[in-house]
């Protein structure tokens, strides 16, 4: 039995294949166009299909959208219908208006008959959004019985679910609804300081160098912490569905920042305030669940689940024995749980496909990537121990894109399709900021570390297989050595690789260790202000345009052009 999810009515879309339970195949739409977020959530398009994602997942298996038994939505459209009766301050014709809610909903009525067009004819599923995301984080996981927490900007009328997995069973317990939602105060506040609302990264990052204390007192009189797992926010001040920030400006006593403006110290205290008052409610929620649920497992997904400090502080507050965090957490993981939902909710399936690694997207063969080198007129040589080569080339102060087996399924370059550099000199970090990936000096870059060592240079209270997906941030034990990869709050977002699930990558990272004495490399995604590479042209191309020193790609090193900008002059070792 063959069940599709697709995520298609916002953003992050992505289609998963799954087969009788187990996971077959999984990918972002973005990979395949090139378009960030695979498109813009708009209320004109949420019947825009991820037909490349689609078209690869039955690629992989074999088959045709005819074949498929099951497709199902991660949206509730009668539900989501519901915005348009709230009271909001709402732009006309867009999100929460009559107008705006009737026009996104007319849309997503299509989508049906469009797979039916596309071959599709099996029966067709609308489901719950957060519950596709609880879903996407259960059933992936080693646990029968586990708290979840599904935390993002808004499904259809909810911001937050927490529910309860047993066996193959999800039952929610509690749903908090529109504008209780973290995760639009983080896309507010990253357009107040200048950026885009998909750039929470980048406020996380530039948290670390504020002091929260001026501000946090300004956050109390917006946020409110209720009994019951319960929180609010004042929308009268937030105005979430508004290009307004008066409400912003009023509470803080200043401006929002003009893009590419000047970053003061109040901006980052705001953002280190934010980052406080998230950590706040994600323990409130955290401890109410385990609490009210009575187990010591849990299991999280949603955007606000990326947040590596806040899963970082549940991870040390002892009330939970294992945690598991879906490594496409965001809203491309709902593919995931649509698709679990149908086979355990729908077919009442008993059999679970833990989901240990996140590397179920396109692989190529030696000889496609070969084709694709001559194609591209690549210098190229085959290497017969690429991860000792690789190692070599790192230590001498070389930044390497590694592209290798199936791409990686979420925002997160976890060893297959990453950019790789020495951890241990703080001028690489800001070689890699400006010269490679042209972002702001302030943005943090993370290790991949030997899962055996790991606990030898971080602080891991407890292990948890969030930090196989690079989803949790610890304290560094040796900072000092391996000042590339330690944020300046002296944590860092640590990948433990395994050798069982990423030999390559661990022979790797085991040749480093031997000639530098360090268990562990810098690991950032392969990309360059684009979404992260799918295919060897994808490699190829972003190699000749960035400071880039090889391509590892196969059994293939590849050099830049001898004219291209990848021929930078390599730090000297200290």
């Amino acid at each position: 039995m063959y069940a599709l999810g697709v995520n298609h009515a916002y953003h992050e879309t992505a289609a998963c294949l799954v087969h009788d339970g187990r996971i077959l195949a999984a990918a972002e739409e973005e990979r395949f166009t090139r378009v960030k977020h695979g498109k813009a959530a708009r209320v004109d398009n949420p019947h825009e299909l991820p037909v490349n994602a689609i078209d690869y997942c039955l690629e992989e298996a074999g088959i045709t959208l005819a074949d498929v038994d099951h497709i199902g939505s991660s949206i509730l459209p009668a539900k989501r219908l519901r915005n348009s009766v709230f009271t909001d301050l709402v732009a006309a014709g867009d999100w929460g208006g009559p107008g705006g809610e009737t026009t996104f909903y007319d849309h997503l009525q299509t989508v049906p008959a469009r797979l039916r067009e596309m071959g599709f004819q099996g029966r067709f599923h609308w489901l719950s959004h957060h519950l596709c995301h609880a879903a996407s984080a259960y059933y992936p996981a080693p646990f029968d019985r586990a708290a979840v927490l599904a935390v993002d900007g808004i499904g259809e009328t909810a911001s937050t679910m927490v529910a309860l997995g047993e066996s193959t069973r999800l039952s929610p317990s509690m749903e908090i609804s529109y504008p209780a939602s973290i995760g639009f105060l983080w896309e507010k506040i990253a357009k107040y300081l200048g950026f885009s609302e998909y750039d929470a990264c980048k406020v996380m990052g530039l948290a670390a160098y504020g002091d929260p204390a001026p501000y946090r007192d300004h956050y109390r009189h917006i946020l409110k912490l209720l009994p019951d797992g319960q929180f609010s926010l004042d929308n009268d001040v937030l105005r979430f569905r508004m290009d307004d920030y008066s409400g912003l400006t009023d509470l803080f006593g200043l401006g929002p920042r003009p893009p590419r403006g000047g970053m003061s110290s109040d901006y980052a205290d705001i953002t280190a305030a934010l980052q406080a008052a998230t950590d706040d409610v994600m323990l409130h929620l955290a401890r109410h669940a385990a609490r009210s649920l009575g187990t010591r497992n849990l299991c999280m997904a949603g955007g606000v689940a990326l947040n590596c400090v806040a899963n970082g502080r549940i991870a040390a507050t002892g009330w939970f024995d294992n945690l598991y965090i879906q490594p496409a957490a965001h809203d491309a993981g709902t593919a995931l749980g649509a698709a679990l939902l149908i086979w355990h909710h729908v077919l009442g399936g008993p059999e679970r496909d833990e989901m240990r690694h996140a590397h179920y997207g396109p692989h190529f063969t030696e000889a496609a990537i070969e084709a694709a080198l001559q194609e591209h007129g690549a210098v190229y040589k085959r290497v017969d121990d690429m991860a000792g080569e690789v190692a070599r080339l790192l230590a001498d102060q070389k930044i390497v894109g590694w592209f290798q087996g199936r791409m990686e399924f979420g925002p997160r370059a976890l060893g297959n399709r990453s950019l790789l550099a020495d951890p241990r000199h703080p001028a690489m970090r800001e070689r890699l900021n400006r010269v490679v990936k042209n972002r702001e000096d302030f943005r943090p870059f993370a290790p991949s570390v030997l899962a055996e060592h790991a606990r030898q240079w971080f602080d891991i209270p407890t292990p948890s297989r969030a930090s196989d997906f690079m989803l949790v941030g610890y304290r560094a034990l040796q900072p000092e050595k391996i000042a590339a990869v330690v944020h300046i709050d002296g944590t860092s977002r640590i990948q433990t690789v395994h050798a069982d699930l990423n030999p390559r990558f661990h022979q790797l990272i085991s040749h480093f260790h031997r000639i530098t004495g360090i268990p562990l490399v810098l690991n950032t995604s392969f990309n360059d202000r684009e979404p992260i590479v799918c295919t060897p042209a994808d490699a190829i191309t972003t190699l000749h345009r960035a400071n880039i020193d090889y391509l590892a790609i196969g059994d293939f090193l590849v050099e830049p052009p001898p004219t291209g900008p990848g021929h930078s002059a390599a730090m000297s070792s200290r």
